[in-house]
């Protein structure tokens, strides 16, 4: 890589942290994105990009008629398409200590892109990993464990309060992507952790796929 002998360098994952020999069977695997990096905290000068690789599950298919069966009894299915959207936002910020924001923005100056719907929260964002695993259909926020990066300990089930409070709604981890898709063509997810400098983005694209 070029560097110098009296140079000190880390290798780290996505989620900065540092490779070392008692953690390295654990963090580092096949297809894994590493940093090399003069220090743990240092800035990215440029972007960086992360494939991520994983095969849809059955479900997605069978179960893809959803949204044509709300339809079919004479309901919008409109809303339950942006309850899932919102849903990740309840769950993203049911632990905060402040105050609570959702914002919802319908955007349509074409000077800006294509027409979009955006959800903003300010919940405790997602890592690089995270974000992988929210890309995975099928893999419900129940079973969400094998985050090896991760400083969260997986999701825990929210308080007994009705489900369109407690984030309760998307159970089977295919929600909010098939509302994606039912809304428009592409999903955009940008997240900064809250305890990071890092900012992560995720797109899925029906024009990708």
């Amino acid at each position: 890589f070029g560097i110098a002998s009296n140079e000190s360098f880390v290798i780290t994952t996505t989620n900065r942290k540092e490779i070392t020999e008692d953690n390295f069977s654990e963090l580092v695997q096949d297809g894994v994105t590493l940093y090399l990096l003069q220090s743990v905290d240092q800035m990215l000068l440029l972007a960086t990009k992360e494939r991520i690789d994983f095969l849809p599950h059955y479900d997605t298919l069978v179960k893809s008629g959803m949204y044509e069966y709300y339809a079919s009894e004479g309901q919008n299915p409109l809303p339950f398409a942006l309850a899932e959207l919102i849903d990740n936002s309840l769950s993203a910020t049911s632990r905060n200590t402040g105050i609570r924001s959702i914002q919802i923005k319908l955007l349509f100056d074409d000077s800006q892109g294509k027409p979009a719907v955006a959800v903003i929260d300010n919940g405790s964002g997602m890592t690089s990993k995270q974000l992988n695993n929210w890309a995975v259909y099928r893999l419900s926020k129940f079973t969400r464990q094998g985050d090896f990066e991760s400083d969260h300990s997986g999701y825990v089930r929210p308080l007994p309060v009705p489900r369109s409070l407690n984030s309760d709604i998307s159970y089977f981890g295919v929600g909010g992507k098939q509302a994606v898709f039912f809304v428009g063509q592409s999903a955009r997810m940008i997240s900064k952790p809250a305890a990071s400098q890092d900012v992560h983005e995720l797109v899925l694209s029906k024009e990708d796929f």
